[in-house]
């Protein structure tokens, strides 16, 4: 009789494992898109990643902007003014985000804020989330309009990497140029260690 339920105990966690295991290995990647037309044939675009590395104890995030047109993303004009937003947050109140970015994606990487060619950008902290916000000025290569960074997901109670939380990156941009001035709407990624 022991035998027994000590088998189907065994066998019932058996399922139980196998129906969480998925859930708990699913992809640690996210991307996220949206768009708003400007004419009849470009659109704005921002797009985000999230890639959290369970070895790394860290989060990986990319948040770009361009225009698209039939032939492709495009860059934006040279009389472009426009400031984007980056959000990195958790949905649990007791992660803090020890971020560092670089933006453009090809300057040296900040914990506070720069200025690089043109884009002045500036990290405000608040106890549960990081706000990054860029201001361009000019047109350039498409990697200009990309912020790329990392964070350590932090428990506030204990002090080490949350790993079992969630990361969120969202972005929108305000562009204004010639004969436009819109905000585009957000572009998220959702992902967990």
């Amino acid at each position: 009789m022991i035998m027994r339920r000590l088998a189907v105990l065994t066998g019932g966690l058996a399922v139980l494992a196998a129906m969480t295991q998925p859930a708990l290995a699913g992809a640690a990647f996210d991307s996220g898109d949206a768009s708003i037309p400007v004419d009849g044939i470009t659109q704005l675009e921002v797009h985000t990643t999230a890639d959290c590395i369970p070895g790394e104890n860290r989060c990986h995030f990319t948040a770009r902007a361009n225009l698209m047109t039939p032939d492709g993303p495009i860059t934006f004009p040279n009389d472009l003014w426009a400031r984007q937003t980056v959000t990195v947050r958790s949905m649990a109140r007791n992660v803090w985000q020890e971020v560092d970015y670089s933006s453009p994606s090809w300057a040296p990487r900040e914990t506070k804020g720069g200025n690089y060619d043109g884009v002045l950008s500036k990290m405000f902290r608040s106890p549960t989330n990081v706000e990054i916000t860029n201001v361009y000025y000019g047109g350039g290569p498409l990697e200009r309009f990309t912020v790329a960074g990392s964070s350590v997901p932090t428990d506030w109670n204990t002090g080490r990497p949350a790993t079992d939380s969630d990361f969120i990156v969202c972005t929108n941009i305000q562009v204004v140029y010639s004969g436009v001035n819109l905000t585009s709407p957000s572009a998220c990624s959702h992902t967990r260690f």
